[in-house]
């Protein structure tokens, strides 16, 4: 059975996405502020296909998060603005023709359309059936490898019941509003405890990992 994992950038007032989130404000208004730690590191560079880049302790965080994944879920949301019914396919993702994920990905959505094939690897598969079918196929195409749960908030905390290791990047800043984390949720009922914990340039960084059966 594949690991399931995420990773979840956080402010210290408990937001993972600002508010009146839209194509110029895709991670919502001050969203991109949670991102100050990642956004300089070496990984974050190389998926773009830039070079230089920070390597430590930031960087050596959200490079684990990328080792042995075979698969990723994640909101349509996180895939991009477009509500509703889809107009048409012109809509490819905010990543360019060569997403950074280079496995099969799977977009929750209400509404049907057809896998799409990117450079690198990446296809996108649409579910409709909820986010359990989506874990089964995750699972069939991870084939044994991690399966990486992307955001929203909303996605990550359907999911959270199922997620075997949290990984949440604490950053000092404060969004006074937007898509709270873990708001009505007990984590510690989840079975969650805190397995690690390390200060890094620009956040701090905690893995919960389960330790309970599922």
């Amino acid at each position: 059975m594949s690991q399931i994992i995420a990773i979840q950038s956080v402010s210290l007032d408990g937001f993972s996405a600002g508010a009146n989130q839209d194509l110029e404000h895709p991670l919502g208004v001050g969203g991109p502020d949670l991102f100050s730690w990642f956004f300089p590191t070496e990984t974050f560079q190389r998926m773009h296909g830039e070079g230089g880049g920070s390597r430590g302790i930031d960087d050596a965080f959200a490079q684990r998060s990328f080792v042995d994944v075979g698969a990723w879920i994640m909101g349509r949301n996180m895939f991009g603005p477009v509500r509703g019914d889809w107009p048409d396919e012109s809509w490819r993702g905010w990543w360019g023709d060569n997403p950074p994920y280079h496995v099969p990905v799977f977009v929750l959505t209400h509404h049907p359309r057809p896998p799409l094939a990117m450079a690198g690897g990446t296809t996108f598969h649409f579910v409709t059936a909820g986010a359990e079918d989506a874990l089964r196929h995750a699972q069939q195409a991870a084939a044994g490898k991690r399966i990486r749960i992307g955001g929203g908030a909303a996605t990550i905390r359907q999911y959270l019941p199922r997620i075997d290791e949290l990984h949440l990047a604490l950053s000092p800043v404060l969004l006074g509003a937007g898509e709270p984390l873990f708001a009505g949720l007990n984590v510690r009922q989840l079975g969650f405890t805190v397995a690690e914990s390390a200060v890094g340039e620009n956040a701090t960084h905690f893995i919960l990992r389960r330790t309970q059966l599922k």
